[in-house]
């Protein structure tokens, strides 16, 4: 891993305050086993290229439609939260602007490596990638305004303990947005109702306890299994 990324790392868990051994200690995860295929060390980067970077994914055909209705502004610093293989990366630091801000996170190290790299190759000046814990985003109090959660939100092992990390590094009045799968049983794919742990009533509870309002659901004309909320921190 490159050298300067890595202090680019320390230095942003040393403005946060937080480090790994600091981290707060995790209650019980609610879907044990979840992220276990992304913090595997032999991870094969393109494997999940080629599974999230396809038109099979509602999420990559909608990319265009969802970056429209997030509503970005120049100025706007954003955490593109479980950014994966850096798909919302270049559309946010063109958004956001060279007065704004992207903090690309996530869990797997070899996907924030990734990212890394795709910043230097597309000259986007304005990314910090930024390798988070499974509790703890580890961003500094009040250094975003906006968090984007796609398709990652059943992913939280730890809802709560992640939302209240999530409300410290938001100012006050932010937006948080959560793209995640409908889960109706009855309705939804196999796949879904044994991979998603419960619907969108239930995420948006928990984030609603976390400190969030809800502003309500932001219509995707092209989504079929998804579904954008919009929340803003109180």
């Amino acid at each position: 891993m490159p050298r300067l990324f890595l202090l680019a790392i320390a230095a942003l868990l040393s403005l946060a305050g937080w480090s790994q051994a600091q981290e707060k200690p995790a209650t019980t995860s609610v879907k044990p086993g979840i992220n276990d295929s992304f913090l595997d060390p032999n991870l094969d980067v393109e494997q999940w290229v080629n599974r999230f970077e396809v038109e099979s994914r509602e999420v990559f055909l909608a990319k265009d439609e969802i970056v429209e209705r997030l509503k970005l502004s120049p100025g706007d610093r954003i955490a593109d939260i479980g950014t994966g293989t850096g798909l919302f990366v270049e559309p946010f630091s063109k958004a956001v602007g060279d007065q704004g801000w992207v903090y690309a996170l996530d869990i797997a190290p070899k996907f924030v490596e990734r990212v890394e790299k795709l910043a230097e190759a597309r000259k986007l000046t304005n990314i910090t990638p930024v390798l988070c814990g499974q509790n703890d985003i580890r961003l500094a109090p009040g250094s975003i305004n906006v968090a984007f959660i796609c398709d990652v939100y059943h992913h939280f092992e730890y809802p709560a303990a992640s939302l209240a990390s999530i409300h410290k590094a938001m100012s006050p009045g932010g937006k948080l947005v959560v793209i995640d799968f409908n889960r109706i049983p009855g309705e939804s794919r196999e796949w879904t109702l044994n991979h998603v742990r419960a619907g969108k009533e239930v995420f948006r509870e928990e984030i609603e306890k976390a400190g969030f309002r809800f502003m309500g659901e932001v219509e995707v004309p092209s989504f079929k299994e998804n579904y954008f909320l919009q929340f803003e921190r109180r």
